[in-house]
């Protein structure tokens, strides 16, 4: 019997037989979806996106949904500034330099500060009081002026600069942080520039390991700078007619916002100072919660009282005790007067 051969289905056949099965109106409806579909697509693609959007910031909104921190709103300037002055004393029957000064402003190192020994800063010293200090008569009014003082001061951090000059780059310069993202090292010290009312900076050295940042708002006591006499180094009062706005002066116990810095320079360790000497500071300030009542000294005064306290020192801390010295500046008589 003879075999029947089968003759395979060129590719071209095959192709028109698949077409033959496809049904006719597949044919035709297949174009028609696709010209539809695909705008339809694009077009629901992108509303979605916007209403999933849209409903995403909706539940932002109604939840109170932030990524940045909201910045604590900063103290007001104080509407007076701390004021450099004397108290008036009336000599009394055997009273003399060392003595007065001594009791009345617990200065226990008078004697070696104005020494006979050097007699150029005794008679400094009579310039100062108003008085011959070896005439001194009982009745005669003199002058006194609290020995390195300190200063309280609250205010807005504007500039940082380091203490010492900068060294010199190599070259090529290597590309460092913007300021925005760089917080100094003030750790061996810092200058910073603070405003402490709208129309007053001040400079304040200060030795912190706090990152600072401009824009801060600084708390700190500083001593004030002193007034410049030849000759005569270890000088130990403020010139009462020296203006604060420029002024340099060296912080302690100093905080940035809400963080105070522990590890900071502590006021006695200022140099040169009495503190230990004399077991305590005179402090100039005022009065009010921007200012004194920062540091709780429960001090009783109007807000925006110009103030001279004595504050003991204990572990390296000032504080002030009831009973303690306590004067409030008069306009009228230009002196610093029993509170």
């Amino acid at each position: 019997m003879a075999r029947r051969f089968h003759p395979k289905s060129t590719p071209r056949e095959n192709l028109h037989i698949f077409f033959i099965s496809i049904p006719w109106k597949l044919i035709v409806i297949l174009p028609i979806m696709i010209v539809l579909a695909v705008p339809t697509f694009i077009y629901g693609a992108h509303a979605g996106s916007g209403v999933l959007s849209s409903v995403t910031n909706m539940f932002y909104t109604l939840s109170n949904v932030s990524n940045e921190p909201t910045p604590t709103p900063l103290p007001a300037f104080p509407t007076v500034l701390p004021r450099v002055g004397v108290i008036e004393h009336t000599i009394g029957e055997g009273d003399n330099c060392d003595a007065v000064l001594t009791y009345k402003m617990n200065m226990l190192g008078a004697s070696e500060i104005f020494s006979d020994t050097n007699p150029s800063t005794v008679q400094q010293l009579g310039k100062d009081v108003g008085l011959d200090c070896h005439r001194l008569q009982p009745g005669m009014t003199m002058h006194l002026s609290p020995q390195y003082p300190l200063v309280a001061l609250g205010g807005v951090l504007l500039k940082i600069e380091p203490a010492t000059a900068r060294e010199v780059l190599p070259t090529p310069l290597i590309k460092v942080q913007s300021k925005e993202e760089y917080a100094p090292d003030c750790s061996h010290g810092c200058l910073l520039t603070v405003r402490i009312t709208p129309e007053v900076k001040v400079r304040l050295t200060v030795h912190t390991t706090l990152s600072l940042h401009p824009g801060a708002w600084i708390w700190t006591q500083a001593r004030l700078a002193r007034k410049a006499i030849p000759n005569f180094p270890n000088y130990p009062y403020a010139d009462p007619n020296a203006s604060l706005n420029g002024m340099a002066l060296q912080a302690c116990d100093f905080q940035a916002n809400d963080t105070h810095d522990d590890d900071s320079l502590a006021c006695s360790q200022l140099d040169p100072n009495s503190i230990d000497t004399d077991g305590g500071s005179w402090l100039f300030g005022v009065a009010g919660s921007n200012a004194l009542d920062h540091w709780h000294y429960k001090i009783k005064a109007p807000a925006g009282t110009q103030i001279l306290v004595w504050l003991q020192e204990h572990g390296g801390r000032l504080s002030y005790h009831a009973g303690d010295p306590i004067y409030r500046y008069d306009p009228a008589t230009r002196l610093y007067v029993k509170l």
